[in-house]
């Protein structure tokens, strides 16, 4: 069994998911992960796959086929775990760059980010624009106060919440 990451884009429709996955087991594939999202009427999906390396070839030219999807893949390997992951969600007041800003500091410390969602909202009583960011990462256990403090530092407007605590 090989690993692959595949990433599909699609105009979004009704059964898509469906036919994508009917696809995966059809080749023999095993569906180990995946993060779906619509946005703006787009389907975007990110899987990771096992997929026996015989039926890898057809099972790619089966989702070519899918009207409209777009796709890309990468052979992977298994990521060398880091001592402790940990979860965080962010809230301060939106403004163009604070996604380079976080990714920046986090980046400096060394620490990697697994997982990233974010998404624009307004304060319920004010109406203040928002970015609100939930985030989980991978570090040494050394580095979790290090990584805290670098992210108060962007702004006094930062609300930080480590939720893994």
């Amino acid at each position: 069994m090989l690993r692959y990451l595949v990433t599909l884009q699609a105009n979004d429709r009704e059964g898509l998911v469906e036919q994508i996955a009917h696809s995966v087991s059809r080749h023999g594939g095993h569906w180990l992960d995946s993060e779906l999202r619509h946005i703006d009427g787009i389907f975007a999906a990110i899987l990771l796959l096992e997929v026996p390396s015989a039926q890898w070839d057809e099972l790619i030219e089966t989702l070519e086929l899918l009207d409209g999807v777009a796709l890309t893949y990468a052979k992977t390997s298994k990521p060398q775990a880091k001592n402790k992951h940990v979860s965080y969600s962010l809230v301060a007041n939106d403004r163009p760059g604070l996604v380079h800003q976080i990714s920046n500091k986090i980046s400096a410390l060394g620490i990697n980010i697994e997982h990233m969602s974010t998404r624009y909202e307004s304060a319920s009583h004010t109406g203040i624009p928002l970015f609100r960011a939930d985030f989980n990462v991978g570090m040494n256990s050394h580095d979790e106060d290090k990584l805290t403090q670098a992210l108060y530092d962007i702004g006094d407007d930062v609300v930080l919440d480590n939720l893994s605590a």
